[in-house]
């Protein structure tokens, strides 16, 4: 493209769209610049010939030169541009602000000394103490008199009563007792705060239990339905084949049965004495528990009752033995821990 004439180069419409947008920025950005820096422009003497060279001077001189108009000067000059005007922005709505405020300032001052000149006015019997203006007039007088760090300490007093909720009764025992409360109050509410998280943590681990059983009822085989095999009709034709001859067969087995129960004798039995006979197995079995109880008591003797006897009367004697040689070495070890007495002679 070099080959071709300057008004020739731009062809394609996206080229020309680009360009024109360029242009469009850089006469923004030009714009701009010739506002922040009129002030710099400094007219020549008034004389009609040289204003407009001056003014063609002055303007070339607030634009960038021609060597640096490329996209990275537009790109940051356009940023520039941006941050300004967000700048003003914010300036202007803190003057806006600023205003207002004062506004207010002032019709609540007017407004006071609007009440004052009323109430100076009036009747002494007729006159009215407004409260608000005591208040304000008790203030004003307080601040004016306090040093640094009482109004310090006095903002700082109000500021806790505030934010404790205590403005009726702003006493510092009062103030101090109701920190205590609020101390007391945040201390339990993380002892909660903790048995919320422990059970938090608990419904977690039981969701997470419960998802895996539902995954595992979900996708377990051996939940699965199981799909009927191909040959579903010959297995039905086997069964039944199966429960046909089981029938025919009963009536065979039932005469059985019969004979069987006349052959040997069979008592009919009801369901009375069923229980019965049950009731008396138990009492039966009760009385074999107790009597092998007391056997047990005889166990490792002899089966022959004189040796038994003899084994017995053996240990009696053994039994005596360690008896006395227990209460002797009682009556040792009383004497010997007891504290010794001197033992003093009466005289009578």
């Amino acid at each position: 493209m070099s080959h071709l004439a300057p008004q020739a180069a731009i062809f394609s419409p996206s080229v020309a769209r680009a360009a024109a947008s360029t242009a469009k920025d850089w006469a923004y950005v030009d714009a701009w610049l010739r506002r922040q820096f009129s002030h710099l422009r400094q007219d020549g003497p008034s004389s009609s010939s040289s204003s407009s060279s001056s003014s063609s001077s002055s303007s070339s001189k607030l634009t960038p030169p021609t060597f640096e108009r490329n996209p990275e000067t537009l790109e940051a000059l356009l940023a520039l541009v941006a941050a300004n005007e967000e700048a003003d922005e914010e300036r202007d709505r803190l003057a806006r602000l600023e205003a207002f405020a004062l506004a207010e300032v002032r019709a609540a001052e007017d407004e006071k000394a609007r009440r004052r000149h009323t109430g100076a006015g009036a009747d002494a019997s007729s006159a009215q103490v407004h409260g608000d203006l005591l208040a304000e007039d008790l203030l004003e007088a307080i601040d004016a008199g306090l040093p640094k760090d009482g109004l310090t300490a006095l903002d700082a007093m109000a500021d806790v009563s505030l934010s404790l909720g205590t403005p009726a009764d702003p006493s510092p025992a009062h103030l101090a007792h109701r920190f205590v409360e609020q101390q007391g109050a945040a201390h339990e509410t993380e002892h909660l705060l903790h048995r919320v998280g422990l059970l938090q943590s608990y419904l977690a681990d039981e969701s997470a239990r419960l998802s895996a059983f539902v995954e595992e009822l979900r996708r377990g085989p051996q939940y699965q339905y199981q799909l009927p095999t191909a040959d579903i009709d010959k297995e039905n034709a086997e069964l039944e084949r199966a429960v046909k001859a089981a029938g025919a067969r009963l009536p065979d087995l039932r005469r059985h049965v019969e004979a069987l129960e006349k052959r040997v004798g069979i008592p009919p039995l009801t369901v009375d004495e069923l229980v019965k006979n049950e009731e008396a197995y138990l009492h039966l079995l009760a009385k074999k528990k107790d009597l092998d109880a007391q056997v047990k008591a005889f166990a490792g003797l002899p089966p022959n009752v004189e040796a038994a006897r003899v084994e017995l009367e053996g240990l009696r004697v053994q039994l005596r033995e360690a008896t006395e040689r227990r209460d002797a070495n009682f009556e040792m070890l009383v004497e010997r821990e007891s504290p010794v007495k001197v033992r003093t002679s009466r005289r009578f």
